[in-house]
């Protein structure tokens, strides 16, 4: 059984930044992608980012140029440094694992005020 850990989150004034952390455990989950979602309505969630195995990323428009997803495989983690935060980024952030069902974590709440 694989389990997802966020940590990172926090309150932040407007232009500062954050560092969420995704830890794995309960499998080695170097060779599958992971990503950062956030929620959307009707119950789905928002793609924030995404990373590959072997280090692709993709972002949403909206983050481009302020986010930053890495992984560090040798310690099971993502990361996702948050820059130029905005009080719209405000929200839970969700680490996914992309194998098998399909993986999530508990979230972890950013909160940025302006």
């Amino acid at each position: 059984q694989v389990q997802l850990m966020e940590s990172g989150g926090g309150l932040v004034q407007a232009g500062g930044s954050l560092r969420l952390s995704c830890v794995a455990s309960g499998r080695n989950v170097s060779t599958q992608g992971m990503a950062w979602y956030r929620p959307a309505p009707r119950n789905q969630r928002y793609l924030v980012a995404k990373i590959t195995s072997s280090g692709v990323t993709d972002y949403a428009d909206s983050v481009k140029g302020r986010f930053t997803i890495s992984r560090d495989n040798a310690k099971n983690t993502m990361y996702l440094q948050m820059n130029h935060l905005k009080p719209e980024d405000t929200d839970i952030y969700y680490c996914h694992l992309f194998w098998g069902p399909g993986y999530w974590g508990q979230g972890t709440q950013v909160t940025v005020s302006s």
